[in-house]
């Protein structure tokens, strides 16, 4: 059994008299420890997708599996301990407590999880080891994506979503979050999965899974990933 299987899934959204097919029979894998990145254009399903995976949204049908649990057919009182105990999101804002330091911001998520990290090594982890004590409105955008990924971490999570965690990053900066989030993978041994509409993401990814029209038109592998730091978009 793979680590990930999402098995013909689908998720449709009454819109009025209208049915819309967020998502319509998708499938595919990920394995323990992979970096993936989920591809595609604004209103492919990717983020329903990532919703469905992190529990925040539940399939009208299909079989979503995280690590031998049969996620899609959890309670609303198990996915609220599903999400707070095995899931670690990763924004495209970065949603920070701004009367909270950045170490008080990672001790906030730490307390609610079984099983977490100590918040200071997470942060020193991250390259934040000179800012723990600073709020919010004193660090960069790159420093303030940086401790929210460190907030995900630090509940040592079976999976890190991240949800365009660039797009609110200027060129440089974003490069600078792609190679953490890739050497986070390498080195920690943590699941992390990516949505984006960027392709060029592709490259670093050891799995590429293209959403088209609310399925996976097509999933890739690359024997050779390259390094976030390399890529140009």
């Amino acid at each position: 059994m793979s680590f990930v299987e999402f098995i013909n899934v689908r998720k449709t959204y009454q819109m009025g008299s209208v049915e819309v097919h967020a998502v319509d029979g998708m499938d595919f894998v990920i394995e323990r420890g992979e970096f993936v990145v989920i591809v595609g254009p604004s209103g492919a399903g990717k983020t329903t997708v990532l919703n469905m995976l992190g529990g925040m949204d539940a399939p009208t049908s299909g079989t979503i599996m995280l690590d031998g649990q049969k996620v899609s057919a959890l309670g609303e009182r198990e996915l609220t301990q599903y999400r707070r105990h095995d899931i670690g999101f990763v924004f495209q804002f970065y949603n920070l407590v701004q009367n909270l330091t950045a170490l008080e911001n990672v001790e906030l998520a730490s307390q609610i999880c079984a099983n977490p990290l100590p918040a200071d090594e997470v942060l020193a982890q991250v390259g934040l080891s000179d800012r723990m004590d600073n709020f919010p409105s004193q660090l960069s955008g790159g420093e303030q994506q940086r401790v929210a990924i460190a907030r995900a971490l630090a509940k040592n999570p079976k999976l890190l979503l991240c949800d365009e965690p660039t797009g609110a990053l200027d060129y440089v900066t974003g490069k600078q979050i792609l190679k953490l989030l890739q050497d986070t993978c390498r080195e920690t041994g943590h699941t992390v999965a990516i949505v984006t509409h960027n392709s060029a993401f592709t490259q670093i990814a050891d799995r590429v899974i293209e959403v088209r029209e609310g399925k996976a038109s097509r999933v890739l592998t690359n024997a050779h990933p390259a390094d976030a730091l390399t890529v140009e978009w």
